[in-house]
């Protein structure tokens, strides 16, 4: 805790006596919500997302931030035509251009409720995952998307392997929805969103463009 500061605010290292509070005090500020960018607030139906720099527990986002910008994203912005980040380069309009390589964030709890009429809880479950799959099966058949055999199956089996494969399909579901069914990507007016925080695809925002 003693080393948490700007320059080093993921948290903690390993389990074990660590609390949110250590985090946020470490850092000078007063409570879990201002380490939140705005898309991570609650919204809607959906609860807060967890805060980008808490790497511990079953929904903690920051280890995957860290294997994120440090394997994908630093070693693809260092080659010769390298990827544009959304919304920061530009609007997913500007940006869907033949030859980019587009990076975009989703979070597949708000991708729940675009394919299943009542949401989803306890994804942790496998009969919930399994009840989920008519669902899915027929937004691929509407959407004229091609699954792969072996995703098919997954699919229709509650993802036997367990719920962060069941979210990444989700959520390059949630991909598919804005780029072949026309659903806004809901890109924010705020300057300080679009240049600093970024945002979540298709997550509907008070400031968002039309």
């Amino acid at each position: 805790m003693s080393e948490v500061s700007k320059y080093r605010p993921f948290y903690p290292y390993a389990p074990g006596g660590t609390k949110h509070s250590h985090l946020w005090s470490a850092l000078g500020l007063t409570c879990i919500d201002d380490l939140r960018r705005k898309c991570d607030l609650a919204n809607g139906g959906r609860r807060a997302a967890c805060p980008l720099f808490w790497t511990l527990g079953a929904n903690q986002v920051g280890r995957a931030a860290i294997i994120g910008w440090r394997d994908v994203i630093a070693p693809a912005v260092r080659t010769d035509r390298p990827p544009v980040l959304w919304p920061f380069d530009g609007s997913l309009q500007d940006l869907l251009k033949p030859g980019n390589l587009v990076f975009v964030e989703t979070y597949p709890a708000e991708c729940y409720a675009w394919f299943l009429e009542s949401g989803l809880k306890g994804k942790g479950k496998l009969e919930v995952r399994r009840k989920a799959a008519p669902a899915l099966l027929n937004w691929a058949r509407s959407a004229n998307v091609t699954l792969d055999l072996e995703l098919r199956r997954a699919i229709g089996e509650g993802f036997p392997d367990g719920d962060d494969a069941f979210d990444a399909a989700v959520g390059l579901f949630g991909m598919l929805e804005v780029l072949l069914r026309g659903r806004s990507s809901c890109e924010p007016n705020e300057e300080s969103v679009r240049k600093l925080e970024g945002w979540i695809l298709g997550q509907e925002s008070a400031s968002a463009r039309p």
